[in-house]
């Protein structure tokens, strides 16, 4: 039974961050492991974490999400653990470092787009990114209505064609 999330691909997706592809252009994605403490893994479980206004940063050769919001376990004893901690990311050295040089460039950023589970391990899927200006955001919306009036008119086509 999945609860609270969707499977993609046998990857039990626990949350996305919508807002970022609104936000930004996504240029290059990467997966990463996440160090969890048990009782977030099993809050992880449940379907309880929100990535918005999560943001990647690199200190001193690691990656870290900071504002990565993970509920407490339900069941669980130990309220010591703060829900938007920082959490260190499992990357490669050389994925750190392409990140790292690309961040340092004026106007990108790498932000959380969905954590999901892969053979049983949290994974969070980081994307580079630049932000998006007004405009680019009303373009997006525009494209975003005529796709849905096109599908609109062609399924519409298709089922007097099928009726005719």
């Amino acid at each position: 039974m999945v609860n609270n999330a969707t499977v993609r691909n046998n990857n039990k997706v626990v949350a996305t961050n919508r807002q970022a592809r609104y936000n930004y252009f996504i240029f290059d994605c990467y997966e990463a492991g996440i160090e969890l403490h048990g009782c977030e893994v099993k809050s992880l479980r449940e379907g309880r974490a929100n990535l918005r206004d999560s943001f990647v940063r690199f200190i001193r050769g690691e990656a870290y999400v900071f504002n990565l919001h993970i509920s407490l376990y339900s069941h669980s004893q130990d309220t010591a653990l703060e829900p938007t901690r920082t959490r260190k990311l499992l990357l490669r050295k050389s994925e750190i470092h392409h990140l790292e040089g690309k961040v340092s460039q004026k106007g990108f950023s790498c932000v959380p787009l969905r954590i999901y589970f892969k053979h049983g391990l949290a994974k969070i899927e980081i994307a580079l990114c630049q932000g998006k200006k007004l405009h680019d955001k009303r373009e997006a919306l525009r494209e975003k209505v005529r796709k849905r009036e096109t599908d609109r008119a062609l399924s519409a086509h298709q089922r007097k064609k099928t009726r005719g």
